[in-house]
């Protein structure tokens, strides 16, 4: 148990304590700390020196956070572009019990974005003496990267036992928590969740998609729009978007949640105003209780009170206190349940829904020796498993660099080229999630029933991090309708990272482009050298389309030149980083399609082979009955009539699609399985294989 209480300049609590302690000789560092009752300690935030630079001028806007046994007690103001802020603030918070250190986190304040993190330290509160003044410097680290120096922040503490007031303040104090602020409300809720997990009943996760043909509240007919999320306590404010009606957010929330039968997330749509008080859009509801659960569900809601709709993906997640052994209704252990999913997906349901595939069981089993992600030399490591847009989540197991998690999770396959995503993250309250490490598995090259250590790899799943964590998957699926499938668009996934630009990137794309040109190249020469014979002209002519494509250039960069004098030197760097990005996604569009290509007949997926060797006979045996010219006809008619027929059709390439279901060289990289260290050798259990 811990409570607070700060001047009034600092928190808002209906009392203070203004008792000055003489502190001239009255040490008395022979009373045990180790004694329970309640104590004051009394810090001043003095100043921070050599702070690490987070913003693009070379400077932060940092802040500091005090926290005890996982619960915020005190934040402290914003010094803005400042490296060595001086914040001189005082804070009183009354601690329990000595043994819960005392957090120091600095942040740098980025308006309408996560803050960045800049260093964290830690007090042990039972070194201090009893009333006597003690100026304490910390250095600040990152668990991240230990060898970096983030500065220093310098305190004033004071620890005075106040052993004959604990019971008259912690009721006070649990009064006074109806009347908090915000932010302390939270704190409290989410530090009882950290001490028993199991207080919560679930996990509900939110993707807010986009927004369809909302309201519009200014005078050029378009809006600014944000979304408001609250669940009891719990709120979320995504990203602004500016002068649309028709928003792309693409952002993901997490809310935990506390009742057994669910809840009601209020949802608010809202215009941001300059200056002025931000107007309503619209708002809209979602019924948690009327959701299934285990199961990531789309919705499409009508804004009342105003115009539009919202369109989201809601997942509900049992909790912790949810066993593997309860979670058997959707599990194959039950002999009569995997027969029915067996005659569910049989060659002989071909044409039954025939967007249902397959269906795909994971069982996430426990993890070990993950990465260190906080101070302590521990982490709060939970798992998120993702296929395509549906995303479930694990509980957390805090404190731990070996959690054991136990749960089952099942989709329905819709395209049997997708790739399962396990994802291992340590749960931090102040900030946006640490990632510790990932996995991707593609469902064509998973052995069912076989518990496998997989070695978790960095974000871009090109090396290993530290830790394995064990899997046990299943998938069935109907081979027909997969194939059927594979001739249709993939499905969007909405969550993806933003394109960003990276020398070694831009790098690799050209390497990869140069060899896709190379062969193109060796191709030419090697059908040249089979006639023997040079062509001047058409060498010629190469060279007069070439002069004339850089003289284009050239008249073209003029004008650029006359442009951008009118624009500033922030605008041309953005500019050229655009320029770039595109250059950078255009190569590896290139040189991922040549890749494809190449291992569509190099048999790197064999399902995708066979499917491409079948394909070919058939339309061998079909040319050899119906002449070319009648299938011709058939193809374009039925290209030109395809938006009469079904106007909200998506136009597709059936060849396009087929290659995109094959994987580059950098994603056969990516879904490479690494070898685990030959300790972590778990007992394989094997099943028949219902591939």
């Amino acid at each position: 148990m811990l409570d607070t209480c700060k001047p009034k300049s600092a928190c808002n609590l209906p009392f203070v304590y203004n008792k000055k302690i003489n502190t001239a000789g009255t040490s008395n560092a022979d009373v045990p700390l180790a004694d329970p009752g309640m104590y004051q300690l009394d810090i001043t935030l003095r100043r921070g020196q050599s702070l690490a630079a987070r913003d693009r001028g070379g400077t932060s806007d940092p802040y500091v956070k005090f926290k005890i046994g996982g619960k915020e007690v005190f934040r402290s103001k914003i010094i803005h572009k400042n490296l060595n802020p001086i914040w001189e603030e005082k804070a009183c918070i009354l601690v329990e019990h000595l043994r819960e250190p005392l957090y120091i986190k600095v942040f740098d304040y980025d308006f309408g974005l996560q803050d960045d993190f800049m260093g964290s330290a830690f007090l042990d509160l039972t070194q201090l003496e009893l009333n006597r003044p003690t100026d304490v410097t910390l250095t600040l680290k990152d668990p991240h990267y230990p060898d970096h120096y983030l500065g220093i922040i310098l305190l004033s503490v004071i620890l005075t036992p106040k052993e004959g007031e604990h019971r008259d303040v912690t009721m006070l104090m649990r009064k006074s928590w109806k009347r908090s602020s915000k932010f302390q409300t939270q704190s409290l809720r989410l530090s009882d969740v950290h001490r028993k997990s199991h207080l919560w009943r679930g996990i509900v996760s939110i993707t807010l998609i986009e927004g369809r043909d909302l309201k519009a509240m200014d005078s050029n007919g378009l809006s600014d729009p944000y979304v408001k999320f609250r669940l009891g306590h719990q709120k979320y404010k995504s990203k602004i978007m500016p002068k649309t009606l028709n928003p792309q957010w693409r952002e993901q929330f997490d809310f935990h949640l506390y009742e057994e039968r669910g809840g009601i997330i209020d949802i608010t749509a809202w215009d941001k105003d300059a200056g002025k008080r931000d107007d309503f859009i619209g708002r809209c509801q979602v019924d948690l209780s009327a959701l299934s659960r285990e199961q990531t569900h789309k919705l499409e809601l009508q804004l009342e009170e105003g115009e539009g709709h919202l369109v989201l993906l809601v997942t509900l997640t049992a909790s912790a206190t949810v066993s593997i052994s309860d979670l058997s209704v959707n599990s194959l252990e039950d002999q009569k349940e995997r027969e029915e999913i067996l005659r569910r997906y049989s060659p002989l349901r071909i044409f039954h829904n025939l967007k249902d595939v397959g269906f795909l069981q994971v069982k996430v089993i426990r993890a070990e020796g993950l990465m260190v992600a906080d101070v302590t030399g521990k982490s709060d490591p939970f798992c998120v498993v993702e296929l395509n847009n549906d995303r479930l989540l694990t509980h957390t197991v805090y404190k731990n660099l070996n959690p054991e998690w136990n749960k089952i999770f099942t989709f329905n396959i819709k395209d049997i080229h997708s790739v399962l995503e396990v994802t291992v993250y340590d749960e931090d309250r102040d900030r946006s999630a640490d990632f510790l490490g990932k996995v991707a598995i593609p469902l064509l090259s998973i052995q069912n029933g076989e518990q496998k250590a997989y070695v978790l790899k960095n974000k871009q799943l090109t090396g290993p991090t530290k830790g394995v964590i064990y899997l046990e998957i299943d998938v069935i699926f109907n081979a027909v309708k997969a194939s059927l499938r594979t001739l249709i668009p993939k499905e969007q996934k909405y969550i993806e990272e933003e394109n960003r630009l990276s020398k070694q990137l831009l790098l690799r794309n050209f390497i990869r482009m140069k060899r896709c040109v190379m062969v193109l190249v060796n191709a030419a020469y090697y059908v040249n050298s089979c006639f023997d014979w040079d062509s001047p002209p058409r060498s010629l002519a190469a060279f007069v389309v070439v002069e004339d494509m850089l003289e284009d250039e050239e008249e073209e960069d003029d004008k650029d030149d006359k442009d951008s004098e009118k624009k500033g030197f922030i605008n041309k760097i953005y500019a050229i980083q655009e320029v770039c990005i595109s250059v950078q996604n255009i190569l590896d569009e290139v040189a991922s399609f040549g890749e494809r290509i190449k291992n569509t007949f190099n048999w790197t997926v064999p399902f995708l082979s066979w499917l491409a060797i079948v394909a070919l006979c058939v339309f061998t045996v079909i040319l050899y009955f119906i002449p070319l010219r009648y299938i011709v006809l058939v193809w374009g008619i039925n290209k030109f009539t395809k938006k009469l027929r079904s106007p909200y059709a998506i136009d597709n390439n059936e060849l396009l699609d087929f290659l995109s279901r094959v994987p580059s060289d950098v994603q056969v990289v990516q879904y490479q399985e690494l070898k685990p260290d030959p300790s972590h050798s778990p007992c394989k259990r094997k099943k028949n294989n219902l591939g």
